[in-house]
């Protein structure tokens, strides 16, 4: 009974400090509307499609935006994929492969009506296979998928920089 009080009064103290969340302030840097846009790749156009849809529901779940037709969109993201690269992590004791990482190197261009930003972003993603084993087809997509979902997460990271900065300006 006697923390009570304290502990109102910090929950007060908490709530009323100005918090909020990243996606916030990205939002204030893109808008309330996103249309995207992932280049295909010529070398590899089955990762491509891989990689829109993760973006599409990293940019959905990340700036909690709603995605609409470029023509109606506050903001434009255009994708384009730089690499898309596996790296044997760890070997077991007989020197196969037991886990790979995925990074996935992405620019991103961003065009709003009063604002325009290039970034390059990369997302990584590690996994285990079984020693002697190939890289199924469902853990390569697995795999890109959330590499491209991480490298999201850094643009989501660097726009809710700016959208920081541009607060205090």
């Amino acid at each position: 009974m006697k923390f009570l009080p304290v502990f109102i009064v910090l929950i007060l103290m908490i709530g009323g400090c100005g918090y909020a969340p990243a996606s916030h302030y990205a939002q204030m840097v893109v808008g309330e509307s996103v249309s995207t846009e992932v280049v295909i790749r010529a070398e590899d156009p089955q990762n491509t499609v891989i990689i829109k849809d993760a973006v599409d529901m990293a940019i959905i779940t990340k700036f909690r935006t709603a995605l609409v037709a470029k023509g109606l969109a506050q903001t434009h993201l255009k994708f384009q994929i730089a690499s898309v690269s596996f790296l044997p992590l760890r070997y077991d004791s007989n020197g196969y492969v037991i886990t790979y990482r995925t990074i996935v190197a992405m620019s991103i261009e961003r065009t709003s009506l009063s604002d325009h930003g290039n970034y390059s972003v990369s997302g990584m993603y590690d996994f285990d296979i079984q020693p002697n084993a190939i890289i199924s087809d469902q853990a390569r997509f697995d795999a890109i998928r959330l590499a491209s979902q991480k490298g999201v997460d850094a643009f989501s990271a660097q726009v809710a920089s700016q959208g920081t900065k541009s607060l205090k300006e």
